[in-house]
């Protein structure tokens, strides 16, 4: 790798910036979008399916969004998605240290509807043990249903990718070259994956999506041969340990896991 860069606005060295393998010659015209995208704190959901049921979220740890604090990006956008528990997760994450905007959501933290989980419309409610009644005993391994399948008054996971892709484009405009916060929820942010990577709905399910955990897609525009899209780091938690904040690196996780919520 040829160098470093200061990658974020908090100053942290990174790998991923100009001049690093695969970002494009140093002196390339480019300009690069980058979404951080965080999944909203944990909700109450008492075993039950909750989709797009408006609830409230748990923002009682302060030691994790201290820690989302440490990795986020100073002078960014705010976005969230038009249910309580992104911007009451955004709430917690400003209170934590990091400069942000008041109020959320407001003038400057837009709330966008399109950035919302999926709608699961008879299914919310239901537990998974009732869901799984309800069809015969088939589940999904990742997910509720398979991702071409609509709920009952409600959305496929195709439907979400839709609508999360003509959403990111509308922020892509006004917002270019910007860092771009996005607390949004664990299927939007498989969604923004599968636009990035360009991959089958179906794979898209396979990703876990933790609870407050920061997924970085870099959108990427100039000259040059190669994909628009560059991920850098998929699920990463919150960094808990003083001092450890490295908001331009990470790993890709790519492994499959828990059911969602």
């Amino acid at each position: 790798m040829s160098q470093t860069s200061r990658d974020s606005g908090q100053g942290m060295l990174s790998p991923f910036g100009a001049g690093a393998i695969g970002a494009g010659a140093t002196g390339a015209t480019a300009t690069t979008t980058r979404f951080w995208w965080v999944r909203h704190a944990p909700v109450a959901h008492e075993g039950r399916i909750y989709g797009q049921k408006d609830m409230p979220c748990d923002c009682s740890d302060t030691t994790v969004f201290t820690g989302l604090a440490r990795q986020l990006p100073r002078d960014a956008v705010w976005v969230t998605s038009h249910l309580r528990r992104t911007y009451e997760t955004a709430q917690a994450i400003v209170r934590a240290g990091l400069p942000g905007p008041d109020p959320i959501p407001g003038p400057d933290a837009a709330a966008i509807p399109d950035l919302a989980e999926q709608s699961f419309g008879e299914w919310q409610g239901l537990t998974y043990e009732e869901l799984r009644e309800s069809r015969a005993g088939a589940f999904h391994r990742f997910w509720h249903a398979p991702a071409h399948e609509r709920a009952p008054g409600g959305e496929s996971f195709i439907d979400v990718m839709q609508r999360v892709a003509q959403a990111i484009h509308r922020l892509l405009e006004p917002h270019r070259g910007h860092d771009i916060i996005a607390v949004a929820h664990g299927g939007t942010i498989r969604a923004a994956l599968g636009l990035a990577l360009g991959l089958e709905p179906e794979a898209c399910l396979a990703f876990t999506m933790e609870n407050c955990s920061v997924t970085r897609i870099d959108h990427i525009d100039g000259p040059g041969m190669g994909h628009g899209w560059r991920v850098v780091t998929v699920n990463r938690p919150p960094d808990v340990r003083a001092g450890r904040g490295d908001p331009g690196g990470g790993t890709l996780s790519m492994l499959a896991g828990r059911a969602p919520r």
